[in-house]
């Protein structure tokens, strides 16, 4: 399960948008557990005998799911499934939304989740299966039939729904994105005649009180005050992880500048070896108390600097 766990993260479509086939590629896999890994009876097989049990008698057919899963994955993808599997009832998909924080996007994180799932379990008595409907020809007398529509249906031991209790283990990822899905297969809704459907953790990223996300750049503000602005300043920010990253300025900071921090994004989902920036967006506080016309004929001496006043549309260009 783990292994297929990671196999389905690498061929998730949120990772392969360029790929028209991705959708495909990521529903055969699910197939493939619930046909094998999820099969009680395949599972002993597998265990008794090795590969070679599966195939048994179906040696060099390209349609051989287990060689799909751990061969050539271009069978998989390229060939059909089979009709019957398509024909096997399947409970409902369950999708929950799974609420993460910035530092667990930027760190990963493993995140336990307690679900009580619904068991078949066998019960006393009989019940009514696989019902279907069925022509009946009757012959009401020499030369003349009637054929009529009769519900037809099986008699199959007797089942409850049971909960129990279970402890999913879901990895956070670094770099995970919004939206994205991580599937449980067979811990959906169970389904009396045929298999549980499947159980999908979407991920919501929480929002952070210092840190915007962008892809995978972060944005920052940070308000200086108009001292700081004129003469530079230094200063340190926590970053998601607890590491300080070092801003210092020496010149004159204008309200709305901005400064590039490459490398202290996010780590990209599909290689966390590659970050995105943080990008800092600074935000000057004049002072509140008013200046006597010393201290401005003080600060036009210092600054030495006329009028610039003008009227212009700033929006041009845009």
């Amino acid at each position: 399960k783990k292994a297929y766990r990671k196999l389905a993260l690498q061929l998730h479509p949120d990772r392969n948008q360029d790929d028209p086939k991705a959708q495909d590629k990521f529903a055969d896999l699910g197939q493939l557990m619930r046909c094998v890994l999820s099969d009680e009876e395949k599972r002993k097989q597998y265990d008794a005998y090795g590969e070679d049990g599966l195939k048994e008698g179906h040696h060099g057919s390209h349609n051989d799911i287990f060689s799909s899963f751990f061969g050539d994955f271009g069978f998989m993808f390229g060939g059909n499934r089979q009709q019957q599997d398509r024909n096997i009832p399947r409970g409902n998909d369950i999708i929950l939304d799974l609420e993460v924080t910035l530092e667990e996007v930027y760190s990963g994180n493993f995140v336990e989740v307690v679900r009580n799932k619904p068991i078949a379990r066998e019960a006393p008595g009989k019940r009514k299966c696989n019902c279907r409907q069925e022509m009946r020809t009757t012959q009401l007398g020499p030369g003349r039939f009637q054929m009529t529509q009769e519900m037809v249906c099986d008699e199959c031991p007797n089942v409850k729904l049971v909960n129990e209790e279970r402890t999913l283990e879901v990895e956070i990822e670094q770099g995970v994105r919004d939206e994205m899905e991580y599937p449980f297969i067979g811990e959906g809704e169970p389904h009396i005649d045929g298999e549980p459907g499947d159980l999908r953790f979407r991920i919501k990223v929480l929002k952070h009180p210092v840190f915007e996300r962008r892809g995978d750049d972060l944005y920052t503000n940070v308000t200086i005050s108009l001292v700081e602005a004129l003469v530079g300043f230094k200063m340190e920010i926590v970053h998601l992880d607890g590491h300080k990253v070092h801003i210092e300025r020496d010149k004159v900071t204008k309200p709305g500048a901005r400064m590039w921090k490459k490398g202290e994004g996010l780590p990209n989902f599909d290689n966390i070896n590659i970050r995105g920036s943080l990008i800092i967006t600074f935000d000057v506080e004049f002072p509140q108390t008013q200046l006597d016309e010393q201290q401005k004929e003080g600060i036009r001496s210092l600054l030495k600097q006329g009028s610039v006043q003008k009227v212009y549309n700033g929006l041009q260009g845009y």
